[in-house]
């Protein structure tokens, strides 16, 4: 596991399991955190299947804790168009990569109330342990 990019907007993992092995891997430690998997998007299946020529994988997962979402909803109703939280297990050159935006950046640049960007930061600790725990698991 390799954290090739951790900057303000996007936290991106490698890993050196397979792209099946990545996604069962993050799967199981979605609920770790306190989280529901609300469900998941072959984005890859998707293109291809529409007769687009995509040579890559990419699988969306839309996850929830709801406290933390009913905390933002209750801040903000208009923040229900930055929710669910998505996190991706992708492909890119041969390399599996986890990755995610920062809730943080996403929450600070459509709000500037500071309760929202509290629970933020909570929101994106558990999910930067839902990456590092999936990406740490050996192939």
């Amino acid at each position: 596991m390799t954290s090739d990019r951790s900057h303000d907007q996007l936290v991106i993992v490698s890993t050196d399991q397979s792209f099946e092995q990545a996604c069962r891997a993050l799967e199981a430690a979605i609920p770790q955190q306190g989280f529901g998997l609300l469900g998941s998007h072959d984005l890859g299946g998707t293109l291809r299947a529409k007769g687009v020529e995509f040579h890559e994988n990419c699988r969306i997962y839309e996850v929830c804790q709801p406290q933390q979402a009913a905390a933002v909803l209750e801040r903000d109703m208009r923040l229900n168009m930055a929710l669910p939280c998505r996190l991706s297990v992708y492909s890119e050159a041969g390399q599996t990569r986890i990755g995610m935006i920062s809730p943080v950046a996403m929450l600070s640049a459509l709000s500037s109330d500071a309760a929202l960007v509290t629970t933020a930061k909570e929101v994106e600790q558990s999910l930067r342990a839902i990456i590092e725990s999936a990406a740490a698991l050996k192939a």
